[in-house]
């Protein structure tokens, strides 16, 4: 049973490219030779046990045929069995035969095991899974068996093996030490060796099967017989077996009248089977249940394999997306609804991991979007090929919106609404290096409001925070598109004119002034009026830099003040203050 169960544990493996490295490390490890044999009969892949096997590597063995590899006087039946499995006659076959060494070693004996593998999508026959045990000394052994009865068991308990005799016309029996204590009884301990009394110690899932076993080997009908059971040992545990039997004598009727064989413990091997269906569940489970979107390629970026959280982002299911280029799946767009290049595809192109956790936007199939983060590994093969690609994404919709609230807040002011010191810095910046670059000339405008004072005092904090968001909305509803209004102070205001010559920014700057001054304010049953004072610094092409413009501006805007209030002073040298002497205080230039 454990060249079966082998085979479809290898067969599964090779059917879910994506397991993981720790899959794949286990199956190279494992002392067992598997291949996988194409219909036309050779090797597409081969294990590092399978190798050695035949005194190789395994990457020598791969596109030879499988056939050139078995001993000559079986090839043709080899080759009848590989016929017939592809056919569908059988659906696998078992068989020991002999092997040639490809390091002039001579022939080996085999415990071949083989299954035909499906193309999950057509159904059609897509290759062979081939698993090879090792059994020359065994085989070489029972043949001693015949010569030297005094040698076999002992050559047979030095390789871990268990001897078993059962002589069907004397009933009786023999079991060799190796035997007896593999299933926990002592070496010189008499044992029961009646069917009835070994099948009570055979675990009730496998007696039928075993039984049916027997019974062909009893009439004749199969010449060995090789199986997997589990066993009680004398302690009460189980112990799985795997058991090869022969007839050596026959009655006249040809029946079996001897039958000798040896028995193996294989449960450190069905540890190992286990833990390896056990990982590809969970690596399943894992895939179909984690919060990230996951969608694996083949090496030509088409979608095998999508899990839910992928399938309810892009809008697809599993049946409509499997086999479709995962840029047809997975469309991504910049903040402004440009397409943006598919990270798979520049992964497969690169031969190197691919991520953006910038502002990618996918584009679900039925208009909705989502933020992503986004990364891309590549599959390898055994050889260092590429064979796909895994794409991983989050939906990072509400931390980017958590994210653009903050950037939103640390640029802005509360009160108003509108940008606030630290952008205006920023901008005053921008602008300045325009001016430089481009030959441009904008105005800054220093706004200080009158009268603010008395308001906020008499009415209070409140009434005054109000009269802030009239003002506000009163310089924002007055500016050109592409002009700047910032609050950078208690009652202060920036307002930075694109493209604008002085003359034109004493016309604007009159106009704001006057629309201040028509606010009417009323609280609690009172009417407030103020004003704005403000100062004109011209930024232009090799002009003040950004502080020293600031400092001009609200210069000129106490000249206007001084002036006696509601109006606009443009700056002049005879206004500029001494920068040095400001730093050297610690005042704030904008007064």
């Amino acid at each position: 049973m454990v060249g079966k169960a082998l085979t479809n544990q290898a067969a599964q493996l090779l059917q879910f490219p994506h397991s993981g490295n720790l899959l794949r490390l286990v199956m190279e490890s494992a002392a067992v030779g598997m291949a996988l044999v194409g219909l036309d009969g050779r090797i597409t892949y081969s294990n590092r046990a399978y190798g050695e096997m035949f005194g190789c590597t395994a990457e020598e063995l791969v596109g030879l045929s499988a056939r050139d590899l078995v001993v000559e006087e079986d090839q043709l039946v080899a080759a009848e069995q590989v016929r017939r499995i592809v056919a569908g006659e059988i659906d696998q076959y078992r068989v020991e035969r002999r092997y040639v060494r490809r390091d002039g070693g001579g022939w080996f004996w085999g415990l071949a095991s083989a299954s035909l593998l499906r193309n999950e999508a057509t159904g059609k026959p897509s290759s062979i899974v081939i698993q090879v045990t090792d059994i020359d000394r065994q085989k070489r052994a029972e043949a001693a068996l015949a010569d030297a009865e005094g040698r076999w068991n002992f050559a047979l308990e030095g390789a871990g093996q268990g001897v078993w005799d059962h002589d069907m016309v004397s009933h009786r029996n023999f079991f060799s030490r190796t035997w007896k204590t593999m299933r926990g009884y002592d070496a010189d301990e008499e044992l029961d060796g009646s069917l009835d009394a070994w099948i009570s110690r055979v675990h009730p899932d496998d007696r039928d099967r075993i039984l049916a076993m027997i019974h062909k080997l009893n009439e004749g009908e199969i010449g060995i017989s090789a199986f997997e059971y589990r066993e009680r040992r004398k302690d009460g545990s189980w112990i799985w077996i795997l058991s090869r039997g022969k007839p050596v004598e026959w009655t006249a009727d040809g029946k079996p009248a001897r039958v000798i064989g040896t028995d193996t413990d294989i449960s450190a091997l069905k540890e190992v089977e286990a833990a390896l269906a056990e990982e590809r569940e969970t690596l399943r489970v894992t895939l179909e249940s984690i919060a990230d979107g996951v969608i694996s390629t083949d090496r030509e970026g088409r979608i095998t394999f999508i899990n839910p959280v992928a399938a309810q982002m892009t809008g697809w299911t599993k049946d409509n997306c499997l086999g479709r280029r995962v840029e047809d799946v997975f469309r991504l767009a910049d903040e402004t609804g440009k397409p943006r290049d598919n990270p798979v595809a520049e992964c497969l192109a690169q031969g190197r991991l691919k991520r953006i956790d910038d502002d990618a936007i996918l584009l679900a199939r039925f208009g909705h979007r989502y933020d992503v983060r986004t990364s891309v590994s590549l599959i390898s093969t055994d050889r260092g090929g590429v064979s796909g690609a895994v794409l991983v994404f989050q939906d990072n919709s509400r931390s980017r919106a958590v994210q653009r609230e903050l950037a939103h807040s640390a640029m802005h002011d509360s009160l108003t609404g509108l940008p606030n010191r630290s952008a205006f810095d920023v901008k005053l910046g921008e602008m300045h290096s325009l001016a430089n670059a481009e030959n441009r000339e904008h105005a800054l405008c220093f706004i200080d409001l009158d009268c603010f004072k008395p308001v906020n005092d008499s009415a209070g904090h409140a009434a005054g925070d109000a009269l802030l968001r009239e003002v506000a909305r009163a310089l924002q509803s007055g500016k050109r598109r592409a002009d700047f209004v910032a609050r950078i102070g208690g009652d202060e205001f920036a307002l930075i004119l694109a493209d604008c010559s002085v003359e034109n920014a004493v016309s604007v700057a009159a106009s704001v002034v006057a629309a201040i001054g028509d606010i009417q304010f009323h609280w609690e049953g009172a009417s407030y009026r103020i004003g704005a004072s403000m100062g004109i610094a011209v930024i232009e092409p090799n002009g003040p830099g950004p502080a020293e413009l600031l400092a001009n501006a609200d210069a000129a805007c106490y000249a206007a003040k001084a002036q006696g209030r509601g109006r606009a002073v443009v700056s002049a040298p005879s206004m500029q203050p001494d920068l040095s002497a400001l730093e050297h205080s610690g005042s704030d230039p904008a007064g």
